[in-house]
């Protein structure tokens, strides 16, 4: 019996590794390169349904660590018919294997840091609470406290992973691996991939076949780990290959790393960027044949006040392609970005989304989680074209010009 999804490519960039493609699935296709938006705890924060379908977003990546300890749990999930339904999205999931606790509540909560860089400071921390570790790393898997109800500790290895993600139902999934911080030694870097390529061949024996397993390449910011890892993983018998951990300390870092492993990929699989979608990432990436992507940053930042735009509004590398919502930012009847065919921008002006945050936060953070994934839908719509035009490399010029 053939598996109920398949990867086909249909351009290439001549200049470039970019291409463009479909992912099928049994809830349905998946046109690439595509940044996912993150639906954490199963739902993305401010949107209802009705956004998500006035969107037309067709795919979305939830959390399988939060998922499992949040109530109802997965077992519940599978009762009430799995993920699709609770969500009601009837198109295509992600999930990611839970291994990413394994850093932001583990080691990378003690020492303050995360897969590029530093945490920000948080206020609603106390001091004591940001040094506490809530994942203990075993050679088996991970004991988690929940950081729902801290009486409860569970341990989760490639098995229970597996179970839960399936037990979810969603169309891809991760393999169960470690993920390492910035600041890792070469030492806990090379370790950490060995106890990953250990998980990620268990994950393997213990996944529904009926879900599209993704192995995960590690390494590091160290090349000759990367290479190594990438060969590893492409040799094994994965439906798709995602780029995982930690690649340095800054973004350039990443576009290095991807230099030195995307030649060693098997290119009829798909490839998935992990945590990585602001908009020099996505170009970068794409030029160099990832696939995929996913980022709550896209959504974080929105409800943070600040929003995509275009270079023709101003967005380049330095700001990173977004705006400030503020009195002298959105003082005028102008479009937030005159590119942008998102609700938002058809619907209101600088000025009159600025008046909405003044009167009701809820609704400017609709409005605006509308507008960046909207913004990122028609970004990589316009990505996708390129590449089938042979338009790509004039595309990329247009939107990264060195400061």
């Amino acid at each position: 019996m053939k598996p109920p999804f398949k990867f086909e490519i249909l351009a290439k960039d001549k200049h470039s590794r970019a291409r463009t493609g479909i992912i099928h699935t049994k809830h349905g296709k998946l046109e690439t390169p595509y940044l996912v938006p993150v639906a954490t705890r199963g739902f993305i924060i401010a949107l209802t349904k009705k956004e998500i379908n006035q969107l037309k977003i067709p795919a979305m990546l939830s959390n399988t660590y939060h998922l499992h300890f949040m109530p109802p749990g997965d077992k519940e999930i599978k009762k009430l018919g799995g993920l699709h339904r609770v969500m009601q999205f009837p198109r295509v999931l992600f999930t990611d294997s839970g291994g990413f606790q394994a850093l932001s509540l583990g080691i990378g909560r003690v020492r303050n840091m995360k897969k590029i860089g530093f945490f920000h400071e948080r206020k609603d921390i106390d001091e004591k609470d940001k040094k506490e570790s809530f994942a203990e790393m075993t050679e088996k898997g991970i004991i988690f406290k929940s950081t729902y109800d801290e009486r409860i500790s569970r341990f989760m290895g490639p098995r229970e992973s597996m179970e839960i993600q399936s037990n979810l139902g969603s169309d891809i999934i991760m393999a169960f691996d470690q993920c390492n911080c910035a600041g890792d030694t070469k030492k806990e870097t090379e370790e950490a991939m060995l106890r990953s390529h250990k998980w990620e061949l268990e994950s393997l024996k213990y996944h529904n076949k009926d879900q599209m397993l993704y192995g995960i390449v590690h390494g590091g910011a160290f090349k000759d780990l990367r290479i190594k890892s990438a060969k590893f993983i492409s040799e094994l018998p994965f439906d798709g290959i995602a780029v995982g951990g930690s690649w340095g300390k800054t973004n350039k870092d990443l576009y290095k790393v991807l230099s030195w492993i995307m030649p060693l990929l098997p290119e009829e699989k798909p490839r998935h960027l992990l945590g990585s979608g602001w908009v020099e990432d996505i170009f970068n990436a794409v030029e160099q044949g990832i696939d995929t992507f996913d980022c709550v940053e896209t959504s974080r930042i929105a409800r943070h006040r600040h929003l995509y735009i275009s270079p023709k509004s101003g967005g380049n590398i330095k700001n990173k392609f977004k705006i400030k919502v503020n009195q002298s930012n959105f003082n005028s009847n102008k479009k937030i970005d005159p590119i942008c065919q998102c609700p938002t921008c058809k619907k209101y002006t600088r000025k009159q989304l600025y008046t909405i945050l003044l009167k009701d936060k809820r609704e400017y953070y609709k409005h605006a989680t509308v507008h960046n994934i909207g913004f990122m839908l028609q970004l990589t719509k316009d990505i996708r074209e390129s590449i089938k035009q042979g338009n790509f490399q004039k595309l990329k010029k247009r939107w990264i010009k060195e400061l």
